[in-house]
């Protein structure tokens, strides 16, 4: 009993003088609030900073985001995560349609479904465009125009579905489910519009590193 008394007393002396050992920091790191500084202030560039923000705070404890083609390409991650959720979530709706036989509503659902079907691929095309010149897209000037032209177009085409989508919803005045379509959808657009402003400040980063 003494002996255990002596060690709960030496514990409470340790705690004591070296809190940080029992229990670590859980504080952000420097390093973290450099990245979240960063961010937000190249999310206030944007159409949309606030969910520029929100989007790329998922991100921030991964790796550091301290250039614009890292902004670029966790921009267009969240864009297609989201595209890629409302995909699932329209594919669902248009089965219950078709069960439902509703052939107005079904055809104005499918179609939005079709355009968010097709940002996903643009997206994903993106993507693997930023990785490619990434590696090798500092070759030559033609070859950087030619990624750098690629990413644009492929992301504006994402945007236009999106916008084509939301477009078929007008108003305010409408059922649940047509407003929470038209929700997801936009917010695919907006995060979608913000990845390609990040794209444009990587073009001008790049293109400023090639200046002589």
């Amino acid at each position: 009993m003494v002996a255990h008394n002596v060690k709960l007393i030496i514990l409470l002396v340790l705690v004591s003088l070296f809190p940080h050992i029992i229990f670590p920091a859980t504080t952000t790191s420097a390093k973290e609030y450099d990245t979240k500084a960063y961010v937000d202030s190249w999310c206030r560039t944007t159409l949309y900073p606030k969910l520029c923000v929100r989007s790329l705070s998922r991100y921030v404890h991964s790796r550091a985001m301290q250039n614009p083609r890292d902004l670029a390409r966790f921009a267009l991650k969240a864009s297609l995560y989201r595209a890629k959720y409302t995909k699932a979530f329209l594919l669902i709706e248009v089965k219950n349609l078709e069960i439902t036989l509703r052939p107005q509503y079904y055809a104005l659902v499918h179609d939005c479904l079709t355009q968010i079907r097709d940002s996903v691929n643009q997206l994903s095309q993106a993507i693997a465009e930023l990785d490619r010149v990434s590696r090798r897209g500092g070759k030559s000037q033609g070859a950087l125009d030619w990624h750098i032209n690629n990413l644009q177009t492929w992301t504006s085409t994402a945007l236009t579905d999106a916008e084509t989508c939301v477009s078929q919803f007008p108003g305010r005045r409408m059922s649940k489910v047509k407003a929470t379509i038209k929700g997801k959808v936009k917010n695919v657009e907006e995060s979608t519009s913000n990845a390609l402003a990040f794209i444009h400040h990587y073009a001008a980063a790049r293109y400023r590193a090639r200046r002589p």
